[in-house]
Order: C-alpha cells, then structure tokens, then sequence
C-alpha cells in the first residue's frame, strides 16, 4: 500500500502547473457539498499542486439554494440537473456528494462521459449497485479516466501516522482490534424523519452512513481483510415525525408520523486475513458522544489507538520497553514528518474535520496528474459493499456466521 500525505515523501513534482487546470462538477450543496467546497477552494492555496482545481459547476435541483452555495464558495455556475455536467467540456471530473440513491447513476454515467469521478461513501446502496460502478470505473481507467471513494478519515494526520506504525511492524503482528463510531445527533424521538431515516434513499443507516467508515478504517490501518462476521442491527424509534417538506406545515407536524426504515445501532464481530479478531459498533443513539470514532489495534509487539474527538493525537504502545517506562505514548500528530502536516501551521498548531477533504483533494489531483489509480478506489468501497450487505443478513438471521468473498 503506497503512503499518503507529505506529496515531497512521494517523489511528486511540487511545482504548481497553473495552466493545467481539472475543472470540477460537483451534484450537491448540503453538507457534504461544504466540506467538499472548502477543500476545492483551499487546496492549492496550501499544497503545491500539478494542477490546478477550478470550482466550474454546481448542481442542485433548488437552484436558489445552489446559488446560495455558489456565492459564499466561489462556484462558477449553477446546475439543476446533474445530466448537463455530462455534456460540458468546461467539466472534468464530477464529484458525487447526493444521497446513496444517486451515487450509481451519476457515476456511471460520468465515468462513461470520460469524466473522473470522486464519490461519497458509502459508494452505494447495494452490491450489485456498488459492483456495477467498480467494472464502469475498470472500464475507464483504461482510458485514463480515474475513480475515488471518499473515505476521507483515512486523510487524517493521526490515522495515517497509525497506519505507517502498523505497516512498519511496530506493533508487530495484530492479534484484535476494537472500531466503534459513536453519535447521538438522533437520540431524541422528536427529530423528523429525514433522507437518513429512509432505505429507499439512504441505503441503510448507522450501519452505512457511519459504520462504512470504522469498516474502511480498520482495513486501511491493519492492512488486513475482513474476512467473516456474525452481526446484530435495531431499529429504536420506530416512527418519527415527518419533515416540514413532506408534511406541508412548518417544522415537524407534531402527529403526522412516518416510519423509520433503516438501523440506528449496528454491532458485529469479525475475523481478519491475518488471523486477529475483530469487533465493530455504529450507533448514532450513544448519548454524550458526537463523533467519536475510536479505534484500537492491539499487536504482538505493541498498540495504536485513537478517537476522533481528540483527532490530533494517536497513543502508541511499545511492547519492547523497558518495563520501568512502559506505557502508552501520547503523540501530538503536527510535525512536518507527519502526514499531510508540512503544508499547514507551525508544530503544535491544531487541525481539524475539515483538512480530512482538503488531503483528499490533494492526493486525487496528484493521482490523476500522475496517471496514477487512486485509493480508496471503487473496488475498495465495493469491498465495504459486501462487508455492509454480510452484516444485514446475518443480522436479519440472528444466528448466521457470514463469510466475505475475496
């Protein structure tokens, strides 16, 4: 697995090519379409880049709404209807930031057009969705036209540093690791039942929209597969009120219900290719916590853990100290030898969520100016696919031990 971060430690061209522009289209302007904005906007104004993102189109059917958007980040144009991106030579690369029930069709369809694609995770809402985009982007690459997933935890300074650790065989071989991915944003019974809450849109729920993320993780960490699992998933609220958009009134309608049709916790244990165990938690119900994903590898020789509410730091433990020192090391993750960190402050100075998608632009722009497939490519979300899709079966059967297809 090649590294991430520092583009100096890669052997990249640093010198900025400033007439070689990757003009960008991107579907969406909620959420997801802001983080992904600030990184388009602020990429090359700290990183050295072999080309040079143009924020050309946005698209969003609200056109009032993407034209807010346009304005406070600095897009060129506005869009209603993705389709028109397909058909614009001023666009190179779409990046797919609506809901899973689109990610299939605008990527495909973009791939097809010769335009690179970057997609939100999780790549989609089922396999035979997510196996359609991995050949669509097979089929492109032969023609140079490149693909991503956004797992963007994977950009963070202290993951990447834990990475390198385990790679290097510091924590020697990795014998369990525990992911857990821990909100609570939907704890109370009175929040609306939004896009989220439903599977004909969503695809599933704390299972896909978070636990997508740990699945990934643990894989990039450890270097390993997952390999088998047994799961359990919960539906606690039932029913919601309906949104304001669906129920006609202002705000939430106070009797209108509608049903919930997704998980809101999802628990499994799981074996690794390397022969550790594994146990993984997505809940958005865990009360107190908003973002917690914590992570701890526990090898032969030593230990990494981390917790993203604390996203600058990574603990390690080396086994092979002196018993009268030994403990669990607290690295502040902001040296310039650590990955992606040369480009921003001065040591000690703080990053944040928002730098994840700024280091995902980086390393894409770098991948297709070098001819290079980038990761996490769409096989690797078909992987986390397959993983997602094992444990809703085993926890719709309660009792299934599933295996995971290499």
């Amino acid at each position: 697995m090649r590294p991430h971060g520092d583009p100096s430690a890669l052997g990249m061209t640093m010198t900025t090519t400033v007439d070689r522009p990757l003009r960008i289209g991107m579907v969406g302007y909620s959420f997801m379409g802001a983080a992904h904005s600030q990184a388009w906007r602020n990429a090359p104004s700290f990183f050295d880049l072999p080309m040079r993102p143009e924020m050309a189109a946005i698209c969003g059917r609200n056109a009032t709404a993407a034209m807010e958007v346009a304005g406070r980040f600095g897009w060129q144009s506005v869009e209603t209807d993705w389709h028109a991106l397909l058909t614009r030579p001023d666009i190179d690369l779409v990046d797919i930031c609506s809901p899973g029930n689109t990610h299939a069709e605008i990527a495909i369809a973009a791939l097809e057009a010769g335009k690179h694609v970057l997609c939100e995770k999780p790549l989609a809402n089922s396999v035979d969705e997510a196996e359609a985009m991995t050949a669509a982007a097979e089929k492109a690459a032969e023609a140079g036209v490149r693909s991503m997933v956004g797992f963007t935890y994977r950009r963070v300074p202290a993951i990447g540093l834990a990475q390198r650790l385990v790679a290097k065989g510091r924590i020697g071989t990795v014998r369990n690791v525990r992911a857990q991915y821990l909100q609570d944003w939907i704890v109370d019974p009175q929040a609306p039942l939004f896009w989220r809450l439903r599977r004909e849109v969503a695809g599933s729920g704390a299972l896909g929209d978070i636990g997508a993320h740990i699945v990934d993780l643990v894989q990039f960490m450890t270097g390993e597969a997952i390999t088998g699992l047994s799961a359990l998933t919960a539906t606690f609220i039932k029913e919601r009120p309906l949104p304001e958009s669906t129920s006609g009134l202002s705000g939430t309608s106070g009797t209108e219900m509608g049903e919930v049709t997704v998980d809101d916790a999802a628990v499994f244990i799981s074996t690794l290719s390397g022969g550790g165990l594994a146990t993984f938690e997505a809940t958005r119900f865990a009360t107190g916590r908003k973002n917690a994903i914590r992570i701890e590898i526990n090898g032969s020789e030593g230990s990494v853990a981390f917790d993203f509410e604390d996203m600058n730091i990574l603990h390690f433990y080396d086994n092979n100290d002196d018993s009268e020192i030994a403990g669990f090391r607290r690295i502040l993750v902001t040296e310039p030898v650590h990955p992606y960190v040369k480009a921003w402050w001065p040591a000690g100075h703080l990053i944040g969520y928002e730098h994840g998608f700024t280091h995902q632009v980086v390393d894409l722009v770098e991948d297709i100016a070098q001819g290079r497939a980038p990761r996490p490519s769409f096989a690797d979300g078909l992987r986390v696919q397959r993983i997602l899709d094992a444990v809703e079966k085993s926890a719709a059967d309660k009792s299934t031990w599933m295996e995971i297809p290499s």
